[in-house]
């Protein structure tokens, strides 16, 4: 049987694909506008990434604020728009399988 596994990208790469800057997505997780990505621990050195369901919700707080809404509108009207994209695909994120990976979350 063959593992199904979900793309992650580095915060670099998220940044590059939503059009946003790595300070910006730094700020946003921080004042808690995005969720907090897995965290990979390598050494003494832990590295973000984020998973596909985190991109969808960073470009669209990207969209909405490019469209002039503040950043935290923008950030409610994202998850507000996922979460309505969620239910009518039929399904909701506490009802997701959780997957395990041998990553640390700090």
């Amino acid at each position: 049987m063959q593992e199904i596994r979900e793309r992650h990208c580095s915060i670099g790469e998220t940044a590059r694909i939503c059009g946003v800057t790595v300070k910006q997505i730094r700020n946003w997780e921080e004042k808690n506008y995005i969720p907090a990505p897995y965290r990979v621990i390598c050494g003494e050195r832990s590295y973000r990434e984020f998973t596909e369901a985190d991109l969808k919700i960073i470009c669209s707080i990207k969209s909405y604020f490019d469209k002039g809404y503040s950043l935290s509108t923008a950030a409610r009207k994202a998850k507000k728009s996922i979460q309505k994209e969620d239910i009518s695909n039929g399904y909701k994120r506490e009802n997701m399988p959780v997957i395990k990976r041998n990553v640390s979350r700090k």
